[in-house]
């Protein structure tokens, strides 16, 4: 069994966060997609959500991001922050977190780490949040049949809106575990 935790979720969920909680706890690798996504719509000169749209007549973008994620499946002690890794590496311990929309938007409005994510307004936040989902989504069931939205795809489901990022941390490294310790790595549990 690989010692994989794979983490996705909503966009402003604390992915990151709690990735780079999870990393010095357990002495893990932390590996980004988000960054490589972010770098690939700067290259382009478009927003994450621009790049989002392009994205979905342009399957070289995906490929670039999910041929490197892919390449991960053999590796162990890692983190895997990305939207697919629960997919490409199905022995991993998936994990979802999900927040509330607005509380999502509040945090990405006030992250200054997302450049190509600006808003002027916590309400052209959730529309970008919205559709930036919505196109993800759909892009990855077209090209791969990955249902995003369908929680059952997951070990673990963290409602992050009230909690703080150790706590959430705690909750996965606690799951883990007992997932590590089951015999059976299709195993599920669910969580808050």
């Amino acid at each position: 069994m690989l010692n994989i935790i794979t983490i996705t979720g909503d966009l402003g969920s604390g992915k990151s966060t709690v990735s780079a909680v999870l990393c010095k706890r357990l002495n893990y690798k932390y590996i980004y997609t988000g960054k490589i996504q972010r770098e690939i719509a700067d290259r382009y000169k478009m927003t994450t959500l621009e790049l989002n749209k392009y994205s979905e007549t342009h399957p070289e973008i995906d490929d670039e991001i999910d041929s490197f994620v892919k390449s991960l499946s053999e590796s162990t002690d890692l983190i895997v922050d990305s939207r697919l890794a629960w997919f490409f590496i199905p022995n991993s311990f998936k994990v979802y977190l999900k927040t509330d929309l607005e509380v999502s938007a509040n945090r990405i409005a006030g992250d200054s780490m997302r450049k190509s994510e600006k808003y002027y307004s916590v309400q052209e936040a959730v529309d970008n949040i919205v559709a930036r989902k919505t196109s993800e989504n759909k892009r990855y069931l077209d090209l791969y049949g990955a249902d995003c939205s369908n929680l059952e795809n997951f070990n673990l489901v963290v409602d992050t809106s009230c909690i703080l990022p150790e706590k959430t941390a705690e909750i996965i490294i606690a799951e883990y575990n007992i997932w590590l310790a089951n015999p059976n790595p299709n195993s599920e549990v669910k969580g808050n």
